[in-house]
């Protein structure tokens, strides 16, 4: 028998430095960070009701015509009930 012939050294390339990123996939992988808070940050908690169809019709259709989102307008209503968080 013979001996199998002998693979010659493999030689790999040099790795570089990683290349520079484009503007663009750094703006897709970049984290959304808001500059300023928005309004909406500021709640953090989540409240859920159960009111009629009816209801929430009417919510909506006030909201619409106020042009404030149905949220906001609840959130003003809830302040304005409570007195703004005084106990």
């Amino acid at each position: 028998m013979t001996a199998p012939p002998t693979a010659p050294l493999l030689r790999r390339a040099p790795i570089g430095r990683k290349p520079a990123t484009d503007p663009a996939s750094a703006w897709v992988r970049r984290t959304d960070t808001p500059d300023a808070p928005t309004k909406t940050s500021v709640y953090t908690a989540r409240l859920t009701i159960d009111v009629t169809p009816a209801l929430r019709g009417r919510i909506k259709v006030t909201a619409f015509k106020r042009g404030i989102t149905a949220a906001d307008m609840l959130r003003e209503l809830l302040e304005r009930e409570f007195d703004g968080g005084a106990l």
